[in-house]
C-alpha cells in the first residue's frame, strides 16, 4: 500500500529537481551561455514570450551572445525586452541581430553567486522536506485506518527516507558542480 503514495511522489521530487537545474542554468558563470537570457520574456505582437521561442540565442565567445530573431520585425522588441530585464549586460542592435556583452565577473560577484545558489538549493530542499511530509501524512493516515500494519509503516518511512537521501545528494552534487564552476577563472 506504500508504493502508490512513493509512486505518487517520484515525479513531484524529480519536478523540484529539473527546476533547480533551470534555476542554476540561469546564473552565470564565467562564460557566456544562452540559458542566461532564453528564457526572458519578450512581447511578440502583444503575446508575452520566451526570447528561445521568437530567436536564435549564440554564444560566439566567453563574452559575448548573440540573438538573431527569425522575424527581423520584433528586433527592437527584443532589444528592449533584454535591456528591461535588468540583467546589467550591455545590450546593443546593429539592424539584424542583437548583441549582448557580458562584463567579466569579479571576484566579489562570484561569492555573491555561490551564496545565490545556496539559497536555490536550500529552497529546493524545503520543497522536497514537504513533500515528503504530505507522503508520511498519507501512510500515517492508512496505518491509522488500519490499511496497512506496523511493519509496513516502519517500511514506508526507511523508503521515504531513501528517497528524500537520494534527492539530497542530487542536490548536493549540482550546487557542487555549479559552484566549482563558479570559482574556476
Amino acid at each position: 500500500m506504500i508504493q502508490p503514495i512513493l509512486y505518487k511522489l517520484k515525479p513531484r521530487m524529480a519536478e523540484v529537481i529539473t527546476k533547480l537545474e533551470e534555476d542554476l542554468r540561469s546564473i552565470r558563470t564565467g562564460k557566456a551561455n544562452p540559458a542566461l537570457i532564453e528564457n526572458i520574456i519578450v512581447p511578440y505582437y502583444g503575446t508575452p514570450t520566451p526570447l528561445k521561442n521568437m530567436a536564435s540565442i549564440a554564444a560566439p565567445d566567453a563574452f559575448l551572445l548573440v540573438v538573431q530573431p527569425w522575424d527581423v520585425n520584433i528586433l527592437t522588441d527584443i532589444e528592449n525586452g533584454l535591456r528591461n530585464a535588468n540583467l546589467g549586460f550591455g545590450v546593443t542592435s546593429d539592424g539584424h541581430v542583437v548583441r549582448i556583452t557580458l562584463p567579466p565577473l569579479t571576484q566579489e560577484r562570484r561569492l555573491e553567486f555561490i551564496k545565490l545558489i545556496h539559497q536555490k538549493a536550500e529552497s529546493a530542499r524545503i520543497v522536497l522536506r514537504n513533500l515528503r511530509q504530505e507522503a508520511w501524512e498519507e501512510v500515517q493516515k492508512e496505518k491509522k485506518n488500519s490499511q496497512i500494519g506496523e511493519d509496513d509503516l516502519y517500511r514506508g518511512e526507511s523508503e521515504l527516507n531513501k528517497l528524500i537521501e537520494s534527492y539530497n545528494i542530487n542536490i548536493r552534487d549540482l550546487i557542487g558542480a555549479k559552484e566549482k564552476e563558479l570559482k574556476a577563472v
